[in-house]
């Protein structure tokens, strides 16, 4: 190889690193909470500044999770690619990579937005690489439930980077996709529930019935969708109708896949994986417009 060759391979490792495209999901979520906190448009610059330090902040804990979770990595065929799993780039250097880049990105919201939303950044990647990774992944069932919880965080971020605190709105939207996580990651896992079992890693679908999975989709799907609907006196028809009409295809669809699976033969859990993204995107786009438009509040 060449060195421009070398140099392009090493950066496209350590990108591999940062899991670029679930950084993409957690900024989608995060601009729509700032235009509902300013009820309208945000500034240009405080946009770019809290999306720059919340993809730094994410990259840094995807990073660090690939450095705990580098063995069980290679034993997954969905997981085999990643850099560390295949050798690109050393522990030691994804470690410190994964540290820095945390250091940066609450420096750089402390300094650019509020200490308030850099400490929630903060705690997010603490609570994902310690709680998540390192505690619950490997030991219960329900590691996907609360460790998702670290993925929500973006929005009360968002928030607290244009208003400085902390309000309830930010606390519905955290609840919605602290609902929606069990439901678009289950489907995933029921997909790639042979690569889960040969890591050892006893998510729902690995030591529960499908049966009980696909029930407990279907649960968390409907409180998804009524703990949507709490964000109704901050918002406008629009809102209420991406919620209502959205939401109601989600459940259709997780109550497809249940019976699906209580019919027996093959299951095909990955359409309502990817329905899942869609919804979210559909419905916090919604947030988006209504706030911008300064649409009339329902109540």
């Amino acid at each position: 190889m060449g060195r421009w060759a070398r140099v392009r391979a090493t950066v496209q490792a350590y990108l591999g690193l940062t899991k670029t495209r679930i950084i993409e999901q957690l900024l989608v979520v995060t601009v729509p909470a700032m235009f509902l906190a300013q009820r309208g448009v945000p500034s240009l610059w405080l946009i770019v500044a809290t999306l720059v330090g919340g993809a730094m902040a994410a990259a840094a804990a995807h990073a660090l999770n690939c450095v705990a979770d580098a063995d069980i990595d290679q034993k997954m065929k969905r997981t085999a690619r990643r850099p560390l799993a295949k050798g690109q780039v050393p522990p030691r250097n994804a470690l410190i990579f994964g540290l820095v880049l945390s250091a940066l990105s609450s420096v750089w919201l402390g300094l650019t937005t509020n200490w308030l939303a850099a400490a929630l950044s903060l705690a997010a990647i603490a609570f994902y690489v310690l709680v998540y990774t390192l505690l619950l992944k490997r030991r219960t069932s329900q590691n996907i439930v609360w460790g998702g919880a670290a993925g929500c965080m973006p929005v009360v971020i968002g928030w607290a980077a244009v208003t400085g605190g902390i309000e309830w709105p930010a606390l519905v939207m955290f609840g919605v996709i602290f609902f929606w996580t069990p439901p678009h990651f289950w489907a995933l896992a029921m997909r790639y529930r042979e690569d889960y079992a040969a890591a050892g890693v006893p998510m729902l679908p690995v030591v529960a019935p499908a049966q009980a999975v696909s029930v407990r989709i279907v649960v968390y799907s409907w409180v998804m969708v009524a703990w949507s609907l709490l964000l109704l006196p901050v918002t406008s028809w629009v809102y209420l109708a991406a919620a209502l009409l959205g939401g109601a295809y989600f459940v259709f669809r997780a109550h497809r896949l249940h019976s699906a699976v209580k019919a027996g033969g093959e299951v095909s859990p990955m359409p309502l994986f990817h329905l899942s993204n869609i919804y979210l995107c559909v419905l916090f786009a919604a947030i988006a417009v209504d706030a911008a438009l300064g649409l009339p509040l329902l109540f």
